[in-house]
């Protein structure tokens, strides 16, 4: 496989991904940290890491809207859902065991 070919499997199946997140907003970024080790704040970061090495500057405001389909607060407004306190603790903890 060629690297142009590479190249355009790889945006599709990024595409793909950023899709599925706007399609499944019950899934929340806690699930996905805790199952998964990144969430849709991780994969905007990534983003804006990626433009900045290439030379490009992409707000992460901007780069999570790209990824959330609408602005973050917005987002939060109608899909996060509040997370038991014990939950939000013990996620912190296991992430700095």
């Amino acid at each position: 496989m060629d690297d142009t070919r590479k190249l355009e499997i790889e945006a599709a199946a990024f595409r793909r991904l950023v899709q599925h997140f706007q399609e499944n907003p019950k899934v929340q970024n806690i699930d996905l940290m805790d199952l998964a080790g990144f969430c849709r704040n991780c994969l905007s970061k990534w983003y804006t890491a990626e433009a900045e090495e290439r030379g490009l500057e992409i707000d992460y405001d901007a780069a999570r809207e790209m990824v959330y389909g609408m602005p973050y607060k917005e987002w939060k407004t109608k899909h996060q859902t509040e997370q038991p306190t014990n939950r939000l603790k013990e996620f912190v903890q296991h992430k700095h065991d």
